[in-house]
């Protein structure tokens, strides 16, 4: 048991570097910004649209939950 949990514990401390986007992605996105090219501006679009989702999800919650908890909570006398 104690085996098993050195290793596991290694390799959570060792965690390579990697990167967040596939190889042509990374690519375009580099030579957009040197050449001036409009792939780029895809690329940010896309990653926005992508991101909007979840936003909207986590604010939606937010909302919700600040108004259940906002509501004045009345105690009974009895």
């Amino acid at each position: 048991m104690l085996l098993i949990l050195l290793v596991f514990s290694l390799t959570a401390v060792y965690i390579p570097a990697g990167t967040a986007q596939c190889a042509m992605c990374s690519i375009n996105a580099d030579q957009g910004i040197e050449n001036g090219n409009t792939q780029t501006k895809g690329i940010n679009a896309g990653v926005l649209s992508l991101l909007a989702a979840p936003f909207l999800l986590m604010g939606g919650i937010g909302i919700l939950w600040y108004r259940k908890y906002k509501e004045p909570r009345t105690s009974n006398p009895l």
